[in-house]
């Protein structure tokens, strides 16, 4: 590598931590930090600080948080820290003034193989739809959003055994890496960025647009498939969840983190729960499924078997 680049990395989340930590024990000066602004949190209300600030404290690596990304004292401030190169992992969507502001451009790390999954949410998708693989893009930021010309690509399987979470942490740590490769072979000019148009997939790409919560509720007459595609690809969060009726007078909302398709079982019309042999089995528009772990509103997380042991009428239980 030829020459040390000045460094600015904009993130927020625990997923930006790993590649900011890489960069800050790579031969490159990490010389600020941008992330978002403290938010309450806890009972307490009281303001955190975000994963990436965090770390950017206890490195002592100056922080900016703006709250306006366009505020003429930040753009003052950001345009003083003399970057070289802006490296951005799970941020805002950036302004022309602050991605075109250094040098050497913006690099973006972006968690699917682009131009699929393009979005805010492209890890809980990929599960969601089913898919065997993904991986991490390093793209150059242009105006709209995740269209940049790609740098480098590096693919990731998906197993059966994944959800959300493990995937995320898989992605987390492989996009590190990327993005030092990435970084090393743009300062030394021996990487030839790449239109997306140029990428061969097949049919029209993918979506990961933001998840909300009516989103996340599960459709008892989908196939059994998708059904358990959804849980886990919204597993740990934001959470797959349903209406449960037969406890007490009310409906109550239930929270769905682990299942496995009950294959060779009998059908059951679907949202009707099956509770023998202490499993919790529900049926869909195909087979059934059996519930694994769960979370009834006021509960802890627990494993299925445990919350139908302590349950005295199990009879009448259905999913809406």
């Amino acid at each position: 590598m030829s020459k040390s680049l000045r460094i600015v990395f904009l993130g927020t989340p625990d997923f930006a931590v790993e590649s900011l930590e890489a960069l800050h024990r790579s031969d490159h000066e990490v010389v600020g930090v941008v992330t978002m602004p403290d938010k309450p949190a806890g009972r307490g209300h009281k303001l955190k600080a975000s994963p990436v600030k965090q770390f950017a404290l206890d490195n002592e690596i100056p922080v900016l948080q703006p709250k306006n990304l366009k505020d003429e004292d930040f753009i003052k401030d950001l345009k003083a820290l003399s970057a070289d190169l802006q490296v951005v992992v799970a941020f805002r969507m950036l302004p022309e003034v602050v991605w075109n502001m250094p040098s050497m451009g913006t690099i973006n790390v972006h968690a699917s193989l682009l131009p699929q999954y393009r979005g805010a949410a492209p890890i809980n998708w990929a599960v969601m739809n089913g898919e065997k693989y993904s991986g991490v893009t390093t793209f150059l930021l242009k105006h709209e959003i995740d269209t940049g010309n790609i740098l480098l690509q590096k693919e990731v399987a998906i197993t059966p055994e994944d959800n959300a979470g493990s995937l995320h942490d898989k992605l987390m740590k492989a996009g590190a890496k990327l993005l030092i490769e990435t970084v090393d072979r743009y300062v030394d000019g021996n990487l030839q960025p790449t239109p997306q148009s140029d990428v061969k997939i097949d049919g029209e790409p993918r979506k990961a647009p933001k998840i909300f919560k009516p989103d996340c509720q599960i459709d008892w007459s989908q196939d059994a498939e998708t059904i358990h595609n959804k849980i886990r690809g919204l597993s740990p969060y934001p959470t797959a969840w349903t209406k449960i009726s037969g406890i007490g007078d009310r409906e109550k909302t239930l929270k769905l983190y682990q299942s496995e398709p009950a294959d060779g079982h009998k059908k059951l019309d679907p949202g009707v729960v099956l509770t023998e042999n202490d499993q919790f089995i529900v049926g869909t528009g195909t087979i059934p499924i059996i519930i694994k772990e769960l979370q009834m509103e006021g509960k802890k997380r627990m494993r299925a078997n445990d919350f139908l042991r302590g349950l005295h009428d199990k009879e009448y239980l259905k999913l809406n």
